[in-house]
């Protein structure tokens, strides 16, 4: 097999992982070269796009070193089971390939990952011998994120972090016993401890680097994890509360939220022909930034009353709602907490009010230039103890105003409306039986 065949056998292996934050483009030009009458293809390549932190889009090689795996975890298209075209890359092979990709300014880094190969030390190894060309025989300095293998030695995990910019550790499934029923080769404990040892090599890292100015960098762009959406019958609260844990106690820079697609047919996964819960997760990812950025926690915005998130309205708007007893705020005296909570306002907004106004009192034609989106913030908010002049406040207007209008269609059903008529249905009835029984028989 020529590593052109490799190439499209691992890189649609490596499509179900979103944790590079793939934006799924398929951008393939027409023209006269090429086999495919083209030159460039996104698809074919593997490329998939990025964003850094500074808002730069960035192209990835996105690819699997091997799709040949010991695991049989039912949901995964790699699975021992599955009767799927096998291939692996030698470490030079792939070193070279990310290479030529990059001298031709196809890609600006690497995603790398790999199916369990032998045993999860035997693969870590391989993948560290991808990297070791590349930095130090290539000196290629480009970005590289990495999958740590769960179950591998934490000396081999320092050794690949030591080489990485990223790495991360997928957790797939959010319960112990959804492992159990569909990942059986996995515990949580064999994914938890690669994210411990990632964790204490980037504080021992950090204090390093204060002491000595040129020791090596350990993971210096964080680590991050996958979660599988609708797979199992977890709820969004056991998702959320599990997030909220990884944050606080293993330091994620990201948590990534997959909606399962179905590429397997088994009984204890959805059927083949459903769709991925696609806006689900959405709103786990709207949740997720609520808990980084704005202050919320995962038990205020779901309990086991209601453990799952409203599809039709996003989770701030829906615990503002359901908290309506906390507004409204004054824009000119709340705290910079308390703006954060407000429908509409976000950090940049939240942040520019606590500026404006201590040179002047705000008013709603203020909030706008400053990027308040008062068509949700209006029914939360006073500038000076008063309302916007001529706002009607009740919970049908306020709902109405946060949803779209589909979404207000299937939140809010329009009551039957029947159309007015001079005569009743029984007259109607007898007069058409006449003109029929005219029509047929003269």
């Amino acid at each position: 097999m020529d590593v052109i065949d490799k190439l499209t056998i691992l890189t649609d292996s490596a499509k179900y992982d979103v944790s590079c934050s793939s934006s799924g483009v398929e951008r393939g030009g027409s023209g006269e070269r090429g086999a495919g009458g083209a030159v460039g293809n996104t698809v074919a390549c593997g490329i998939c796009h990025s964003f850094a932190a500074d808002g730069r889009c960035i192209s990835l090689l996105k690819v699997l070193m091997s799709n040949a795996c010991i695991f049989d975890c039912k949901y995964c298209v790699n699975r021992r089971s599955n009767d799927t075209r096998r291939a692996s890359f030698t470490p030079a092979e792939l070193a070279e390939l990310t290479m030529n990709f990059y001298r031709r300014n196809y890609i600006e880094g690497l995603f790398l990952s790999s199916g369990i190969m032998r045993n999860p030390d035997y693969t870590t190894e391989q993948l560290i011998r991808v990297l070791e060309l590349l930095r130090r025989t290539y000196r290629f300095g480009g970005y590289i994120h990495v999958k740590a293998i769960p179950g591998a030695d934490p000396a081999l995990i320092s050794r690949l972090g030591l080489l990485a910019d990223r790495m991360s550790v997928n957790i797939e499934l959010p319960s112990q016993d959804s492992l159990n029923r569909l990942a059986p080769d996995k515990s949580k404990e064999a994914i938890l401890k690669p994210m411990s040892a990632i964790r204490q090599g980037i504080r021992e890292n950090g204090t390093d680097l204060v002491k000595y100015r040129h020791a090596p960098r350990f993971v210096p762009g964080g680590q991050s994890t996958q979660l599988i959406v609708g797979a199992t019958p977890d709820s969004d609260l056991r998702i959320l509360t599990l997030t909220e844990a990884l944050y606080r106690k293993y330091e994620l820079k990201r948590v990534y939220y997959s909606a399962y697609t179905p590429v397997a047919e088994h009984s204890l996964l959805p059927s083949l022909d459903s769709k991925p819960p696609l806006l689900r997760e959405h709103r786990l990812y709207q949740a997720d930034w609520l808990l980084r950025f704005y202050g919320f926690e995962a038990k205020e915005l779901l309990d086991e009353r209601t453990p799952n998130f409203n599809l039709f309205m996003d989770p701030k708007c829906h615990w503002a709602v359901n908290h309506i007893d906390r507004f409204p705020v004054d824009v000119n005296a709340a705290p910079y907490e308390t703006l954060l909570r407000v429908p509409g306002i976000g950090v940049r907004s939240a942040k520019r009010i606590l500026a404006a106004r201590r040179t002047s009192r705000l008013d709603f034609h203020g909030l706008k230039k400053l990027g308040v989106v008062l068509k949700r913030a209006q029914y939360f908010i006073t500038c000076s103890g008063r309302r916007l002049e001529g706002l009607k406040v009740n919970e049908s207007t306020i709902l109405r105003s946060l949803l779209s209008r589909q979404e207000i269609d299937m939140y809010l059903p329009r009551p039957k409306v029947e159309q007015l008529t001079l005569f009743s249905d029984e007259e109607l009835a007898g007069t058409a039986g006449r003109e029929l029984s005219a029509w047929m028989f003269g």
